[in-house]
């Protein structure tokens, strides 16, 4: 099992990859520039390449998290200013060796045309990739909205995926937290949510998984991560039948709990590895 956590970049990218060999994680995630700005970042070749090549010596798993105002479903205004950003992430992702991306799926934007949201996001991810040739992927996240919400089901996901020019370029990110939020996984049903990703061709597909307890009941739609072990509704058993799904043992489980002096992300890891990482 791989695991790891959220790091941030202050002291560059390789600083980074460092940090995170260093509490024994096995994959780690990164903002490419600063989470809040969708301004373009001049990186540093010599960082971003030793980066590379320190994940590739020690076998680290690597992935990025577009900017918090990235949106595949923005006001016209801000259409060419988030593809620039975009672009410049998957830059800076490819030559740190990174799977991929991740981006939030869209929000509902009508509420007389059902479909002007996805057709929007369809058009921004075709936007970006018919300008990208590098090898790292846009990874779309599921949404945490309450069930029937935007970007809360497989079908979604798969579909916006399918009916884009390159969908080669587009892999998944399931997010635990989010997931549990919207009713998608309850804790209950993972046996059919595991059948209905099969039938869609879903996990083939997804590269990562956020793990992330919740602060609320299942359904409630409230995106809140808590600590895996305490301080959430998804209970230990629940995890278990996750961690020991086949479709999910090969890809990196990536914590984005809250990280406190009680609560840190190397003691989390450890706990992990202590519970599943044989499994």
């Amino acid at each position: 099992m791989k695991f790891g956590c959220h790091i941030s970049i202050k002291d560059g990218y390789l600083g980074a990859a460092r940090h995170a060999l260093s509490i024994n994680a096995s994959a780690f995630q990164y903002f490419p520039k600063n989470p809040r700005s969708l301004s373009i970042k001049q990186y540093n070749v010599d960082d971003v390449e030793s980066c590379k090549r320190f994940c590739f010596e020690h076998q680290l798993i690597s992935i990025s998290h577009t900017p918090y105002p990235t949106n595949l479903t923005p006001v016209k205004k801000k259409k060419e200013q988030i593809i620039e950003s975009l672009l410049n992430d998957l830059v800076i992702t490819d030559a740190c060796g990174s799977v991929g991306a991740v981006v939030h799926f869209g929000n509902q934007i009508s509420e007389t045309n059902p479909l002007a949201s996805y057709q929007l996001m369809i058009e921004m991810l075709n936007s970006v990739l018919k300008r990208w040739n590098g090898q790292c992927k846009i990874l779309l996240e599921n949404n945490a909205g309450k069930p029937g919400s935007i970007g809360t089901t497989l079908e979604e996901l798969v579909q916006v995926r399918n009916l884009c020019n390159d969908p080669e370029k587009i892999g998944f990110c399931f997010d635990t937290c989010h997931a549990f939020a919207s009713g998608l996984w309850n804790g209950e049903n993972w046996q059919e949510l595991q059948t209905k990703g099969t039938e869609l061709g879903y996990w083939e597909h997804l590269e990562v998984i956020h793990l992330n307890n919740c602060k609320y009941p299942t359904g409630s739609g409230i995106d809140r991560h808590a600590p895996i072990f305490h301080d959430g509704f998804i209970k230990e058993e629940q995890f278990s039948v996750l961690m020991s799904a086949p479709e999910l043992k090969h890809l990196p489980f990536i914590l984005e709990t809250p990280h406190t002096d009680s609560n840190s992300h190397e003691e989390e890891i450890k706990q992990l590895m202590t519970r599943w990482g044989s499994s």
